[in-house]
């Protein structure tokens, strides 16, 4: 079964590597290393062979009627259909057997150290395994409706960009503004990976810039990592980096403030349930608001936060903070209040 289940696996891997549209034609070599890498985590051929992905592609055409060509002119490997995927056909006994099987796995494991901070993830997948195994079951979403993250892009950068971090090399990137639309080379020395909201972002020591600089993966394309060695700054700490941070937003140079607001008392439950920040405590409880103080950087996701309780929060201090927010009200009057 354990054989079966990685076969499984790597027709998945296989197919994601054809589909990438980041890195087209992918070789036999590439493909190997890919799976060899998810599944062992070395691409030194130990564990799978050439032949064993040639096997993997004649299956998926055989099994799955995978439209897989070899392009002479390219030297690599493409879907004659670009609009095929894998993952839209229905899930056979094996591979819910390999599903049930991975989730258990990770259940066992789901208090160790590593995996700790995925808690919640995990519990997600053991959840929908548990209420209904048949994903075919149509029934199901009358009556349970899962939350479903919108995947952002950019996640096949992941491996090359953690290897560069580990090994100090320099990476360079094609990148598009969201202010300007133009894309623009990047050179950049890699220090820190970091999810928020379903998308990851680099934190990076810019050249051109001569400061560190965060890049979303998701408006990245044509991603090279370099043999070129860089030095990390020796002010940065990737520890503590985003110890004071509400969201992405974080630097070196910015001090934390004390940051106190007052929340009427339904708000109140759901801020301290789900807190802006680590640092958040309560002041005061009192009959129709409760006060709250956290020291963070003053950042846009913060504001934009603050901001989505509307009237029912108000910021007593830090004094910039507040008068950003009224500013701010004052334009959204300007539109609404006519």
């Amino acid at each position: 079964m354990p054989h079966i289940k990685n076969a499984l696996i790597r027709y998945r891997i296989i197919d994601r590597c054809i589909r990438n549209k980041y890195r087209p034609y992918p070789t036999k070599q590439d493909l190997r290393e890919a799976c060899e890498e998810a599944l062992y985590g070395s691409v030194d051929g130990a564990n799978i062979c050439d032949s064993t992905i040639e096997k993997d592609m004649f299956a998926m055409k055989m099994e799955h009627d995978a439209p897989i060509k070899y392009s002479k002119r390219n030297g690599g490997y493409y879907y004659q259909d670009p609009e095929f995927s894998i993952n839209d056909i229905p899930l056979t006994e094996e591979d819910l057997s390999a599903i049930k099987f991975a989730a258990n796995t990770l259940m066992q494991f789901r208090d160790a150290d590593m995996f700790r901070q995925f808690g919640n993830a995990i519990d997600k997948i053991v959840d929908r395994v548990s209420i209904s195994s048949n994903p075919n079951d149509k029934d199901l979403n009358h009556f349970v409706q899962f939350e479903s993250a919108v995947s952002s892009g950019g996640n096949e950068y992941l491996p090359g960009i953690l290897d560069a971090i580990r090994n100090n090399l320099i990476i360079t990137f094609d990148y598009t503004s969201f202010v300007s639309g133009k894309t623009k080379k990047r050179v950049v020395f890699p220090l820190l990976l970091k999810e928020y909201r379903n998308r990851w972002y680099l934190i990076s020591y810019d050249r051109s810039k001569e400061g560190i600089i965060t890049y979303a993966l998701d408006r990245m394309a044509d991603l090279i990592v370099t043999e070129e060695s860089g030095s990390r700054p020796s002010d940065f700490n990737a520890d503590n980096y985003f110890k004071y941070a509400v969201g992405i937003t974080a630097d070196n140079e910015s001090e934390p403030e004390s940051i106190i607001f007052k929340a009427d008392n339904v708000a109140a439950k759901y801020i301290e349930s789900q807190p802006f920040h680590t640092s958040q405590r309560v002041l005061k409880s009192g009959k129709n608001r409760t006060t709250f103080e956290m020291k963070v950087l003053v950042s846009e996701e913060l504001i934009r936060s603050f901001l989505s309780y509307g009237g029912e929060i108000e910021i007593l201090s830090s004094l910039p903070l507040r008068e950003n927010i009224i500013k701010r009200l004052r334009a959204m009057n300007d539109i609404y209040g006519h």
